[in-house]
């Protein structure tokens, strides 16, 4: 029968194995200060990532005044200029919305229709309905431009609805006039102004 030998406490253990076991536990030291350093930096790492916060979108220049992100939620986007970071007290507002579902030249015109409807029960003064004809190349693309009276203000909306990389996209710009007299100032604004919104507008291309 075996019996496993029994090392005294008088007893040496040869050289030769305190040597292999010097080094096996170096070895085995550094291959576990190497991970553990490893793990260390990709821990750091991740915790950077994650408080780092996520990118701002770009600025939109719109008839050469920047436009700053406000707000965002869903497929809806708001820019207002510099000093109008107060979105119940703005002058000129630049809003993006997209329409994932909309894919096609009828589902983008489904979506101008839908909108109109939508400004008009919310009891907005239709101005103006146009449509660039389809080409060869490009699906047609759409504007409306409506009033939204209201005891505190007026605001002006002018609509684009266009194809942005094979999905539906509403680039809307929109002007307020507050106050009492905010009629008169309104139509004054536009009779001035509306024109060549609407034309800056319809030849607008933001890198969205």
């Amino acid at each position: 029968m075996f019996k496993p030998e029994k090392f005294g406490h008088d007893q040496l253990i040869p050289t030769a194995s305190l040597l292999f076991f010097s080094t096996s536990s170096d070895n085995v030291m550094n291959t576990f200060s190497k991970r553990l350093f490893l793990l260390v930096t990709l821990a750091v790492a991740n915790q950077e990532l994650t408080a780092m916060p996520p990118p701002e979108p770009p600025l939109l220049n719109f008839e050469q005044v920047n436009y700053h992100h406000r707000w965002s939620k869903d497929s809806q986007h708001e820019y207002t200029p510099q000093g109008q970071e107060d979105l119940n007290h703005w002058s000129n507002m630049i809003t993006i919305n997209r329409y994932e579902k909309a894919t096609d030249g009828e589902g983008l015109a489904a979506v101008a229709n839908a909108v109109l409807e939508n400004y008009k029960s919310h009891e907005a003064m239709v101005l103006k309905t146009d449509s660039v004809p389809r080409t060869p190349t490009q699906p047609a693309e759409y504007l409306i431009v409506v009033l939204f009276p209201r005891p505190e203000y007026i605001e002006a909306v002018f609509a684009r609805f266009k194809l942005l990389s094979g999905t539906g996209c509403a680039m809307i710009y929109s002007h307020r006039e507050n106050g009492k007299k905010a009629g008169n100032e309104m139509s004054a604004w536009l009779q001035k102004n509306g024109p060549q919104v609407e034309q800056h507008l319809m030849a607008w291309a933001p890198a969205l």
